[in-house]
């Protein structure tokens, strides 16, 4: 025998090259990367999710806004969020004070991580697969698959194509939860753990992030109570609209159209609410320098324009209500009618100084595998 590396879990291969996957993460591992999982068999979890660039989509079209489909055409209307850390977002539900939290996509409408993994195979934008029956035929192709699967889910799973189905999806989530996804070994996780120093500039930007006088970004972006939690996440979970524009030329390329209005949380069919229209969900900060474009529809492209677009609602000065990115003025929200005002229009306008801050200390929430993508 000898052992093989998808991603950093090890598999063993026996002589006749079976691979015996003996955990769900495992199998769930070498699933992740099957590009046989999809119509043409060209198009895995991992070309959405790439573990070398912060399990972003690296492939994606329209300046990287959103993602190409198993067929070569298809083309999303809302671009690939990063799997990593994923496995924090809470199971979907509504809390007693009547905000919706968690769940997977931008939307919510997988409450988990393994209804999230189901998803893309079936979507025939993605990878295009026709039904659960002919996602069991691939899977019987592989000697490994049809001796993991019995093991490690029970001997008649491989016969319904439901049950092979929901298996499936169960071993992707195993290995999305596995520390593969979430290292917490950034530079801002090391200067908590008194490993390193934040330069003047981060720590500045630290602080900033974390104040309630002069921003109120950790109002959404923080999960604990405590700004030092080793485990901080950098995301509350909650659904907002903070008013992204519409990605004009996304639209142009996937066929949409112009007068779609992306229903954001209200899409999802569990939601039936009309003031939840054009709220999406609260991403993770982790990694966020290295996996952009920005918002749910990629429609910005830099981080540092990120930060000016919050900054729009509090400064007066005409400097600041221009997009650096198109020279013009911002365009205006796709949904106007539910923003959160409150939240945005907290706090004073910002100088340059502290934009550069905010933007160096959200470069040190970068896992250490990808902090050479921030010099690229």
């Amino acid at each position: 025998m000898k052992c093989f590396v998808f991603a950093g879990l090890f598999s063993v291969v026996t002589t006749t090259g079976a691979a015996a996957f003996d955990t769900k993460a495992a199998l769930g591992e070498a699933l992740f990367f099957d590009e046989n999982l999809s119509l043409n068999r060209s198009q895995s979890c991992a070309s959405c999710h790439d573990p070398d660039v912060g399990f972003a989509d690296p492939r994606r079209a329209v300046d990287g806004a959103v993602s190409l489909g198993d067929d070569g055409e298809s083309l999303g209307d809302r671009s690939a969020p990063t799997a990593a850390y994923a496995r924090f977002s809470p199971t979907f539900h509504q809390r007693e004070d009547g905000a919706f939290v968690g769940g997977q996509f931008w939307d919510g409408r997988a409450a988990d991580l393994a209804k999230q993994a189901g998803g893309p195979p079936l979507n025939p934008i993605e990878m295009g697969m026709p039904d659960k029956a002919a996602v069991l035929a691939r899977l019987q192709e592989n000697p490994g698959y049809v001796a993991a699967f019995p093991a490690l889910f029970g001997t008649d799973v491989l016969t319904d194509p439901d049950a092979a189905y929901d298996a499936l999806a169960e071993a992707i989530a195993a290995f999305e939860a596995t520390d593969t996804f979430a290292p917490f070994d950034s530079k801002y996780d090391r200067f908590l753990r008194g490993e390193v120093e934040l330069t003047r500039e981060e720590d500045l930007g630290r602080i900033l992030f974390f104040s309630q006088q002069f921003t109120n970004c950790n109002q959404c972006h923080q999960l604990s109570k405590s700004a030092i939690d080793p485990a901080e996440t950098l995301s509350n979970y909650e659904y907002h609209n903070i008013g992204t524009p519409v990605n004009v030329a996304a639209r142009q390329e996937n066929g949409v159209g112009s007068d779609h209005v992306d229903l954001g949380l209200l899409a999802n069919p569990l939601v039936t609410d009309p003031k939840q229209k054009g709220k999406f969900k609260v991403p993770t900060l982790r990694n966020v320098a290295v996996t952009g474009p920005y918002m749910h529809n990629g429609v910005f492209a830099d981080l540092r324009t990120v930060v000016l677009f919050y900054n729009k609602y509090n400064s007066k000065s005409a400097k600041r209500q221009i997009n650096p990115e198109t020279g013009q003025t911002w365009a205006a929200p796709e949904v106007a009618t539910t923003l959160s005002v409150d939240l945005l229009t907290h706090g004073p306008a910002l100088e340059d100084e502290r934009i550069d801050a905010l933007v160096a200390f959200m470069k040190t929430l970068t896992d250490q595998r990808y902090e050479h993508l921030l010099e690229d």
